[in-house]
């Protein structure tokens, strides 16, 4: 099977450097918070091995597809030959009730 390519969307960089400063900010480390948005960033990579692995979440939108990862979900659309990184949801935040009240990048 060929490995997908995997893409992200704005919203999913933007949730990135989110998540560098909220690490950044907690531990007072640059170093610790570049590890963890880095080892995100792998287990994205890796979604594109298997793009149809992730809890698909057709309840929220259609094709959207959930792969936990730490104390984060990466949420990620499979779209043909791509896996397009949507949102990366950190710290508890309640992705479902974001998809569900529309907040969420259902549309595409």
């Amino acid at each position: 099977m060929r490995r997908a390519k995997v893409i992200y969307r704005p919203e999913a960089l933007s949730d990135l450097r989110q998540i560098y400063i909220d690490i950044a900010d907690m531990s007072r480390s640059h170093v610790i918070a570049n590890g963890f948005v880095k080892r995100i960033m792998t287990r994205c990579r890796k979604i594109g091995d298997a793009p149809n692995g992730g809890r698909p979440r057709d309840d929220l939108a259609p094709g959207l597809r959930t792969v936990p990862f730490e104390h984060s979900a990466v949420i990620a659309y499979h779209v043909t030959d791509a896996v397009e990184i949507v949102n990366v949801f950190y710290g508890g935040r309640d992705y479902e009730a974001l998809f569900r009240a529309g907040d969420g990048e259902e549309d595409s």
